[in-house]
């Protein structure tokens, strides 16, 4: 989910011609940007079935031991699992990739995360076995966790380097739009059957049809994937692009800044991520009389003007530039963080502006928030450092964001929770001034 920067366009002329001297076909960056589309649409709808069964399955059919609202809260420590463990997925698969390639280390990934995900489907509950049932849960979300470092496959820092600076900006938010549609399609599939199932049988079996769907979806989209990186034409452009895996330690050693610059200069985006799309719903679920299904259908017209915002973003940034448009909205979160969570306890029409705002801000700043530093990885560690620097971007700034917005907001009241989207904020704003800092130090 992150970009890269993009180098001079001498060297991606040459580069081409190099590829039609020994009578390969060039890929062009539109071929690119729908393997990019396809994956992390796959990964993100992954990723909202997990969170939405998190608020809507998990309480009560594993903590039912407990109160609702601590149920959540255990629920939501579980889904932050899969964001620590995250890391050491990297590790671990990147010394796949750098001793057997990059097709062994994607395949194992995918029968990781394959499994992690339709185990899931078998859950059983708290009533039936106990503990054995929270083990097994916990279980499947550190393999998930483990398994994403396993399906980084590069595409997005491929397509960052293969495209004219001007076009920059629009084609970084491409692998973005992964995001919006993937919840529009989790949130769908949820309200639906929500809609044609007793709350009994959603309860009981409804649920599980929406990790079969997402294992379905995985399997499809990362072997599309796999067959797509491994032709001729990509091996060439992952030569000539310098996108080879490294040893993650001695990427620390050399990016070591970078990859935290990197992860924090995101965490506006990735923190309002989860403040308007897993934290309401969990917020709305436990303290309110709203019907779900109802809210579930407002996140999926969010989701839709979150993807016409992403697009938007890339329009923009090719005009005024990636890093004025993230200053500028890092600026609005800081804003929204102020006054918009109490929006929540406005009913229908309090919710839904709260929803819409947040949406909106985050389809322009999530547009263009990954890899806003990563132009400045060393050409030999980009495609480890890009891979780390997103991994700490979601530990830092989303895994846990929903539990932290729900401890704050049940003890301190819904503006609490708007003193984490807003440090979110700063963070951003102190991560770029750090990096132009760093800029205009190595020039003078």
């Amino acid at each position: 989910m992150s970009a890269t920067g993009t180098p001079p366009s001498n060297t991606i002329d040459k580069d081409v011609r190099n590829l039609h001297a020994k009578g390969k076909h060039t890929v062009d960056p539109s071929d690119i940007a729908v393997g990019v589309i396809i994956g992390r649409t796959s990964e993100f709808f992954d990723f909202f079935v997990y969170a939405i069964a998190s608020v809507l399955v998990f309480p009560k059919l594993v903590f039912s031991f407990v109160d609702p609202y601590l149920a959540t809260v255990y629920s939501f420590i579980v889904f932050a699992l899969a964001f620590v463990v995250r890391p050491l997925g990297t590790l671990i698969f990147m010394e796949i990739d750098v001793r057997y390639g990059r097709s062994a280390k994607m395949t194992a990934g995918l029968f990781l995360l394959g499994t992690s995900t339709v185990a899931l489907t078998l859950l059983p509950s708290y009533e039936e076995f106990g503990v054995f049932s929270i083990i097994v849960l916990v279980v499947c979300r550190l393999g998930q966790g483990i398994a994403w470092g396993g399906t980084w496959d590069g595409l997005a820092s491929l397509l960052a380097l293969s495209v004219k600076p001007a076009r920059r900006g629009w084609y970084a938010m491409l692998p973005q739009l992964g995001a919006p549609l993937g919840l529009l399609v989790a949130t769908a599939l949820f309200a639906y059957l929500l809609n044609v199932l007793s709350a009994e049988d959603f309860t009981r079996w409804g649920w599980r049809y929406t990790f079969i769907v997402a294992f379905a979806i995985n399997v499809v989209a990362l072997f599309a994937r796999l067959r797509t990186i491994m032709t001729e034409e990509y091996k060439q452009l992952f030569e000539k692009k310098k996108l080879a895996p490294t040893a993650v330690i001695p990427t620390i050693r050399k990016e070591g800044r970078n990859i935290l610059l990197g992860a924090f200069a995101p965490l506006a985006s990735f923190a309002l991520f989860h403040m308007v799309t897993v934290f309401p719903l969990s917020w709305v679920f436990l303290f309110t009389e709203q019907d779900i299904g109802r809210f579930l259908v407002i996140e999926m017209i969010g989701a839709a003007v979150c993807t016409a915002c992403v697009v938007g973003s890339g329009y923009l940034a090719d005009r005024i530039g990636r890093r004025s448009l993230l200053l500028f909205t890092a600026g609005a979160i800081a804003a929204f963080s102020g006054f918009a969570p109490q929006l929540l306890d406005g009913g229908e029409v309090g919710e839904t502006v709260f929803m819409m705002l947040g949406f909106v801000l985050l389809g322009l700043s999530f547009g263009q928030s990954s890899g806003s530093i990563a132009n400045k990885f060393s050409p030999s560690h980009r495609y480890t450092a890009s891979a780390l620097t997103s991994d700490l971007a979601w530990l830092f700034g989303a895994g846990f964001a929903p539990l932290a917005a729900l401890l704050l907001s049940s003890h301190w009241g819904l503006m609490a929770s708007g003193a984490y989207l807003l440090s979110g904020a700063l963070c951003t704003l102190g991560a770029l001034a750090l990096a132009d800092a760093k800029q205009h130090s190595a020039k003078d």
